[in-house]
Formats: structure tokens, C-alpha cells, sequence
């Protein structure tokens, strides 16, 4: 199992991913419109995804033997792009990135809660109560 430190700093450097993407995404929708960025932000993601691929190997082909609905996940990309670049020019990069780290807080507990989309179970106690109210607290201070 993995330690705690690699998975914080995994996480951290996710973080920081989207800490610059969002900015640059925003420039782009700013420039050439939404979906020219969407598609230049995942046209280019799935260059870089392509060359390992080829290397390794691929279980693309298998594509259908997953759920439908997680054929989604690209809809929700389009989605967070589009609010970062809508946002990032209105109310800057940390208010945005927060916001939308709050979204997935509240998404994320409810998932957790009840170990949706494949999730490990990981019920709603007063430590993590207290722990989320935290980090939205937080979110709260940054966005006022």
C-alpha cells in the first residue's frame, strides 16, 4: 500500500496541474472561445496520453465493457473549463480554483459517504465533519 506521504504529494501535484491549467485555459477561452479551448486542452491531453500508449500498450479497445454513463467524464471536463474560464477574469485564479475545490468537496463527501461511482466507502463521521468544514471555512475566507 501506498504511504500517506506519496499519496499527499500525488495529490499536491494534481493540485498544482490544475493550479496552472485553469489560468491557461482561461487565456485560451479569453483569445479563441470555449470550444477552441476545450478542444485545444483535450486534443492536446490526448497527444501526451497517445505516446505512452503506443509504447505500453492500450486497452482502449475494451472501451465498451465499461458503464455508459462514465462516457461522460469528458462532458464534465467541458464543464470545468468552461466555469475556471468564465470565472478566472471575473473573480481571479484563487477565488475560482477554490470554488471549484469546494464543488468537489461537497460532491466528493456524498460519494464517499455512500461509496458511489466505484468509490471505497468512507462514511461521514464527526472527524471529517469537521475536517470539511474546515477547508470550506477556508474556501469561505478566500472567496469573501
Amino acid at each position: 500500500m501506498e504511504t500517506i506521504l506519496l499519496i499527499i504529494l500525488i495529490g499536491l501535484a494534481g493540485g498544482v496541474a490544475v493550479g496552472l491549467q485553469s489560468p491557461m485555459a482561461s487565456m485560451l477561452t479569453q483569445r479563441l472561445g470555449i470550444f477552441e479551448s476545450v478542444f485545444i486542452v483535450h486534443i492536446g491531453g490526448a497527444i501526451i496520453a497517445l505516446v505512452p500508449m503506443l509504447i505500453y500498450g492500450s486497452r482502449l479497445s475494451q472501451w465498451r465493457s465499461v458503464p455508459w454513463y462514465t462516457l461522460g467524464a469528458g462532458v464534465f471536463g467541458l464543464v470545468v473549463i468552461a466555469a475556471i474560464s468564465f470565472m478566472i477574469p471575473r473573480a481571479g485564479v484563487a477565488t475560482s480554483i477554490t470554488a471549484i475545490v469546494a464543488g468537489q468537496l461537497l460532491v466528493s463527501i456524498i460519494l464517499d459517504h455512500f461509496g458511489l461511482l466505484g468509490t471505497a466507502v468512507k462514511p461521514l463521521d464527526i472527524t471529517r465533519v469537521i475536517g470539511i468544514s474546515v477547508v470550506l471555512l477556508g474556501v469561505w475566507l478566500t472567496v469573501k
